[in-house]
């Protein structure tokens, strides 16, 4: 069965289409589980999973993500020095989400990097928060340390700098990393 019907959402049209699909008994109660859970509508827990692959989990394998834990992350920055640290973003960490990017949107720009950004805080279950007056403000909560914030500076300013042309402020702490640019 399919059906297509418009749905407004934010004075922008959405389409969206009815359709029936056969699914296996366990995983259709996990999932009614899950939104009550959540206290979402399965049709909305169903959207989030099926949007959250097409946007993230098909790149996974493709691009060599892998899914760690944070307590092992937090583990691995916190045994390295701040030089370590910048270096590791500046010389591997710029080229490789410059790649993963590219290949998963297909452009660079200031606009697709950050829809990468947000999608990549987002499936990292990650909080991050986004102001847009004159200028940009991410405010990212992670409580990953301060290592780990401090390679994400060194990072965004690298890729900010170099490849999107822009200046960016970013301050840090153990749990959060705050950055803004002017548009």
């Amino acid at each position: 069965m399919l059906n297509s019907s418009n749905h407004p959402t934010n004075s922008s049209v959405r389409k969206t289409v009815t359709m029936t699909f056969r699914i296996d008994e366990s995983i259709m109660n996990k999932l009614r589980n899950e939104s009550e859970q959540r206290e979402v509508s399965l049709n909305t827990l169903v959207n989030q999973i099926l949007k959250r692959f097409v946007e993230w989990g098909v790149f996974e394998n493709k691009v060599g993500i892998i899914p760690m834990p944070k307590p092992i992350v937090v583990e691995l920055f916190e045994n390295m020095s701040e030089d370590e640290i910048i270096d590791m973003a500046k010389r591997v960490g710029k080229n490789v989400v410059k790649d993963i990017a590219l290949f998963m949107k297909h452009e660079i720009n200031v606009d697709s990097f950050l829809e990468w950004f947000e999608t990549r805080m987002k499936v990292s279950s990650l909080e991050i928060s986004h102001k847009k007056n004159n200028h940009h403000s991410y405010i990212m909560k992670h409580d990953l340390g301060k290592n780990w914030s401090l390679y994400h500076k060194a990072l965004l300013e690298s890729i900010f700098n170099d490849m999107l042309g822009k200046r960016i402020d970013v301050i840090i702490s153990p749990s959060t990393l705050h950055f803004t640019f002017i548009e």
